[in-house]
């Protein structure tokens, strides 16, 4: 079994090729042009145990903004298209990562409807070159294209880079759960029949 989702967006403030393979496992590919960014995707892609490849430019002369929503929606539509119908798949992914003095639950229902709920606070302005308010709109980005739950929760911490790291792992680990597959298995998991 081979999934795959790619997209190519063009705006006038970005561009992102995007190719999100969820057999294989070679980590992150790329850049999005943001340092900070590419280290969370570099943790995304591994505990996801996926490879992203990403090539993205956006106006960031201007800030972040424009290009992290934009990664969000890519990856959400990317993942769209490689879960197909969804047959076979978990559907439910939950963990809990641990970094530090942080502590971080995220749970995903790919259930076909967007809906993002994310609870933490970030002191920072920024890590490294990357806006710290651009997490959120990120995670709501690619839960509301990607058409799923996504709860985010982080029941304690102090240090900004442990949470917004701990976020991306636990993101990646849950992720890694809920889109597991059954070859054997051609059912789609809901009472409706689609998801």
């Amino acid at each position: 079994m081979t999934r795959v989702g790619s997209i190519g967006r063009k705006t006038n403030e970005t561009s992102i090729e995007l190719k999100w393979y969820l057999e294989d496992k070679k980590g992150f590919i790329g850049t999005t042009g943001i340092g900070f960014l590419d280290h969370m995707m570099t943790l995304f892609a591994k505990h996801s145990g996926t490879t992203i490849e990403c090539d993205g430019k956006g106006d960031l002369e201007v800030d972040t903004h424009h290009l992290v929503e934009d990664l969000g929606i890519c990856l959400g539509l990317c993942l769209l298209e490689a879960l197909g119908d969804k047959k076979g798949i978990e559907r439910y992914g939950a963990f809990t990562c641990p970094m530090d003095e942080t502590l971080t639950q995220v749970n995903i229902d790919l259930s076909g409807r967007g809906y993002y709920v994310g609870n933490f606070e970030l002191k920072r302005e920024k890590l490294g070159d990357f806006e710290t308010e651009m997490l959120r709109e990120f995670l709501y980005a690619f839960a509301i294209n990607g058409k799923m739950n996504l709860h985010v929760n982080v029941l304690y911490g102090m240090n900004d880079h442990h949470i917004a790291e701990s976020i991306f792992k636990a993101l990646g680990r849950a992720l890694k759960e809920a889109v597991k597959a059954d070859e054997n298995n051609d059912e789609v998991p809901s009472t409706k029949g689609v998801l």
